[in-house]
């Protein structure tokens, strides 16, 4: 006799979207539901569409019907899953979830009964989930309101008394007139998902497993379950009916248009005719002399494109958004993708002048993939916000939110939330957590659970590394994107969900850029970049101190002191090339001008790295290999990087001229890619690309070669447009910091935080290169660093501790009147007692209150109570203490400032150090190739690219110079505690030469941080 398995779908499920809640990703719960059959699977996260993109493209993948929905938590306790079967029921869920959103505080919602009734007309269906005793009243309300529209969901999770609450939901349904429905309420996409799921309920109630008592689910029964066991437990009449409702619901995420804004466009003017004609006026004040053939066919070519695609609103808004930044004089920049277009120049987007290149317009925006163009404006970080606020304020709250970024577990934050539930104790749960690095995976947990002291092998740290290891990707929460706004025609909660960020004033959206980009969706990138803060405010001093006014465009081109310094390698505080490798790079390199540049801010990543592009290219420039093409075309596509790829538009062109390939086929071919490449199937991609070539008369090992540089740019390559916009911003830092090196050093340190090094570092190397830093002092400091007489006055904002109001009222005073005393400065400025002590601590009371020890004890004797100031007496003569000694001073500076102005700590140390036989940075420099050496300096950068195979770099810094470290992998794993914990670090290596460019690799590490007794020294580490 055989059993037929009845077909049903599952109505009331969650996945770990519902943070905290569901524990299985939304992609797992669909193929799960696939794989057994079902006929639909809606997901119901608790008010949210956040993980709705990736089932969507997780069940078109496996030809599953999704159906999208939310369960909601009522004010008065009634718990609902609404369900969207048509694209007016999914704006009004989605509506409905951004008002409960709006109305609390980032993480939480509040929805009355009244907010559901008023979507009753939207098409929405609605199940009610009763609880252990369901309310007649709950189901009569919803029965009035969703006429033939609602349900109640029964849940039989094997636990006691589910008959008789079978029976009892029945006698509601009947009483209310309301069909019953089955309904599993899935929190996870397997059984075996039960501890992990217990383990976030913990976490989300804040105590240990052990306390959470009735808290747990009594079973693991909220899984995708089996027809077979769905057909033991519930009758067939509610397993038959989920199925009827899943044949009413026909919505899918690609019936979403996304429509843009109209205001852009005069009366009288279509979005095409006055994008055309902006194009217009901008060439002719770009070109005033008369517009180049080549712009002029770039711009008309593109103009078509974007018309035959409907772009040219996409384009119009970010005109607008950049137009709106100069008339404030905010310095932007737009960079990659469409930014770098002869149109984006013609609209002034970017000041890359497309005659200088050689763009691939294809690469941005191409019939083939029908998607949106991508375009980043970069903004003077410290002013977005004004420009956030004018997209706000232009287009409304309700059209206009962030992206969302989904932070997610990493190994870190796991160990630390699973060590707290399972009842590890604080200190425990700290000596794991500090084991970890930045870098270390799921694999590397036993490892580091050893080193903190643990036994892997217990059962209570088996568990905990089990789950730690299952939790690192689970999203935890959403947090705002960097700078994508999304901005619609009409309502934007009506396309997506919005709700508060964590910043007052400040809304997101449910979906990050993925979710955006699998969707087709618009997103305006509105970045942040503190190189351009710091150059505007360098300009600004330039300004100043020559009594005209000095832009951008008054910068000399081409100017060869400038790329001399930058063939030194000579470029701490320089835009993009201040890295460590971009620095090893520089002096093999040896840029000349605007486009060698280009090539360098491209050549140091991993697309070229890994195709195995960079040795070929330094060979041929160098001349040490000849440059050769295998045809004409290839030569118009490769000629200006000799021969070798460097840029994504020129694998894709090759794609182009040697295989027959379409611009848009080009770029699909090199997306594929990069997933092909993590998930496998590359075969029918390679044949066609190989075969296109050798048909076209390339030899195979060509094509071969060709096919494995798309492969390796596939996921990492670098656009040329982007590397572009970077090398001009390379260009002005570079000649500000050869020609005006004051006010480049100035505007970093009022530009903060920002760049690969600390104002300690900043501050140093300017000494070196002749600027005079002057200390901040109260009688001369503004908030921020001025210049006087060709000096750097350092501002008030190197203070730690002290705020910006404290500093503008000292300022106010010190307009008025000179301070007099300690007491006049405090009595006038209205400083408090700890304002006055961080002012002390820092040496600024020095001119009215002589050294440290002195000012610290004039601040103990001020009152500070205003009524007691206005009438102070003259003080008695102060106690004259003994002036600190020179160490004390450094360590009093570092912890204030975080540098000193006075001798380096190393030149202190000195002589113990030559006793331990370590060698100053200036002699190691001169140093043989492979001579067995020792260093020490303070650790002042770690960084651990990804394409690096486990090395670390490390920068020591002493008083002659810095120390590049190389650290092997095996050797980072042997001696992590130094390598990481270390201020000060001792390095035993070995010399290694290239050219100009020299490395310590490091034979043995010892941490010598008890040597700088309470200095503190902090380092930034990098990915």
């Amino acid at each position: 006799m055989s059993f037929a398995l009845p077909r049903y779908a599952e109505l009331h499920c969650l996945s770990n979207f519902t943070f905290l809640r569901g524990a299985s990703h939304p992609e797992d719960l669909v193929e799960r539901a696939a794989a057994l059959g079902y006929a639909a699977l809606a997901l119901t996260d608790e008010c949210s569409f956040a993980g709705v993109v990736r089932a969507h493209v997780a069940a078109k993948r496996c030809g599953l019907p999704l159906i999208l929905g939310t369960e909601l938590r009522l004010d008065d306790g009634m718990k609902l899953v609404l369900l969207a079967p048509d694209r007016r029921a999914y704006g009004a869920l989605a509506a409905l979830i951004t008002l409960g959103r709006r109305r609390a505080k980032k993480g939480h919602y509040v929805l009355s009964a009244g907010d559901v009734e008023a979507i009753a007309g939207s098409h929405a269906l609605a199940l009610l989930i009763p609880g252990d005793n369901a309310d007649p009243a709950q189901a009569r309300w919803l029965a009035e309101r969703f006429a033939g529209q609602a349900w109640i969901a029964v849940g039989l999770h094997c636990g006691p008394g589910e008959r008789a609450r079978l029976e009892h939901l029945r006698e509601v349904a009947r009483a209310a007139n309301l069909p019953l429905v089955a309904a599993g309420d899935v929190h996870m996409h397997l059984r075996s998902q039960r501890r992990l799921q217990d383990t976030l309920t913990a976490v989300r109630l804040g105590k240990p497993l052990a306390h959470c008592g009735h808290a747990l689910y009594p079973n693991a029964e909220r899984h995708l379950r089996q027809r077979m066991r769905l057909a033991q437990l519930y009758p067939p009449e509610l397993l038959a009916e989920t199925c009827a409702i899943a044949e009413r619901c026909h919505f899918s995420l690609d019936a979403l248009r996304y429509e843009y804004p109209e205001e852009l466009v005069p009366k009288g003017e279509t979005p095409a005719s006055w994008l055309r004609w902006l194009a217009a006026q901008g060439l002719a004040w770009r070109f005033p002399g008369g517009i180049p053939d080549k712009v002029a066919q770039l711009v008309e070519h593109e103009l078509r494109l974007i018309a035959e695609l409907g772009y040219e609103p996409f384009f119009l808004t970010v005109h607008d958004i950049v137009s709106f930044a100069k008339r404030r004089g905010i310095l932007c920049q737009g960079r990659g993708s469409a930014a770098n277009s002869a149109v984006c120049y013609a609209l002034g987007i970017t000041e890359v002048d497309p005659k200088r290149m050689s763009m691939l317009f294809e690469r941005f925006v191409s019939k083939e993939r029908n998607e949106p163009p991508d375009i980043d404006v970069d903004f003077e970080h410290q002013r977005r916000e004004e420009v956030i606020q004018y997209i706000y304020q232009k287009y409304g709250r309700a059209r206009a939110a962030l992206a969302a970024t989904v932070i997610c577990y990493r190994p870190k934050s796991a160990v630390r939330d699973v060590g707290k539930v399972l009842g590890l104790s604080p200190d425990q749960v700290g000596q794991l957590s500090k084991s970890l690095a930045w870098w270390d995976n799921r694999a590397q947990l036993p490892e580091r659970v050893r080193d903190a002291g643990l036994d892997p092998q217990s059962p209570l740290v088996e568990r905990l590394l089990e789950l730690s290891t299952a939790l690192v990707g689970f999203p935890r929460h959403l947090s705002q994107h960097v700078g994508g706004f999304v901005i619609s025609r009409g309502p934007l909660a009506e396309l997506v969900p919005v709700e508060n960020a964590a910043m007052p004033e400040r809304s997101i959206i449910q979906w990050d850029k993925d979710d955006l980009e699998a969707l087709g969706l618009l997103k305006v990138d509105v970045l942040a970049l503190g190189m351009l803060t710091a150059i505007q405010r360098a300009l600004e001093f330039v300004a100043a101190r020559r009594g005209v006014a000095f832009t951008l465009a008054d910068v000399p081109p081409e100017d060869p002191a400038t790329y001399e310094m930058i063939g030194r390698a000579d470029t701490m505080g320089v835009f993009q090339i201040e890295s460590r490798a971009q620095m090893s790079m520089l002096p093999r390199l040896r840029p000349e001008n605007f486009y060698d540049l280009v090539i360098e801010v491209a050549i140091v990543r991993p697309g070229p790295i890994q195709g195995g592009m960079v040795h070929p290219y330094l060979r041929r420039r160098q001349g040490l290999e000849p440059v050769s093409y295998p045809s004409e075309a290839v030569r118009q596509v490769l000629e200006r990087t000799l021969g070798v790829p460097i840029f994504q538009e020129q694998v894709m062109q090759l794609a182009v001229v040697a295989a027959g390939f379409t611009p848009g086929e080009a770029d699909n071919l090199r997306r594929s890619m990069a997933a092909w490449r993590r998930k496998g199937g590359l075969e029918p991609s390679e044949c066609r690309l190989i075969r296109g070539m050798l048909e076209r008369g390339y030899s195979r090992s060509f094509a071969e070669s060709i096919y494995r540089q798309i492969l390796g740019f596939g996921e990492y390559g670098f656009p040329e447009s982007h590397s572009a916009s970077f090398a001009l911003l390379v260009y002005v830092s570079a000649w500000l910091k050869r020609h005006e090196p004051a006010a480049f050093l100035a505007a970093l340190l009022n530009s903060q935080p920002m760049g690969f090094y600390a104002p300690a570092q900043l501050v140093r190397d300017a000494q070196h290169h002749g600027v005079t830093v002057r200390p901040a002092e109260v009688g001369a400091s503004h908030w921020d660093c001025t210049l006087e007489a060709g000096a750097v006055r350092l501002g008030l904002r190197m203070v730690n501790g002290l705020s910006e109001a404290a500093a503008g009222r000292i300022d106010t005073a010190r307009a008025a009147q000179g301070f007099t005393s300690v007491e006049d400065l405090a009595r006038r400025a209205a400083l408090s007692r700890h304002e006055l002590k961080c002012l002390a601590a820092a040496d600024a009371l020095r001119p009215l209150a002589g050294h440290r020890r002195q000012a610290h004890w004039q601040v103990a004797g001020v009152e500070t109570t205003p009524d007691l100031l206005g009438q102070m007496p003259q003080r008695d003569p102060e106690l004259v203490l003994p002036a600190p000694g020179v160490g004390e001073q450094i360590v009093a500076d570092y912890a204030s400032l975080g540098f000193t102005l006075g001798p380096h700590p190393l030149a202190l140390l000195r002589p113990r150090l030559s006793r331990l036989h370590v060698v100053n940075a200036e002699r190691l420099r001169s140093c043989a190739h492979g001579a067995a050496v020792r260093a020490a300096g303070l650790v002042t950068c770690r960084q651990r690219p990804d394409t690096a195979s486990g090395v670390v770099f490390v920068t020591l810094e002493d008083e002659t110079g810095t120390v590049n470290v190389v650290v092997w992998r095996h050797l980072v794993e042997r001696q992590r505690r130094a390598l990481l914990g270390s201020s000060l670090l001792a390095v035993r290596g070995v010399i290694e030469r290239d050219g100009d460019v020299v490395h310590l690799v490091a034979r043995r590490l010892d941490d010598y941080s008890a040597l700088l007794g309470r200095l503190t020294a902090r380092s930034r580490n990098f990915r």
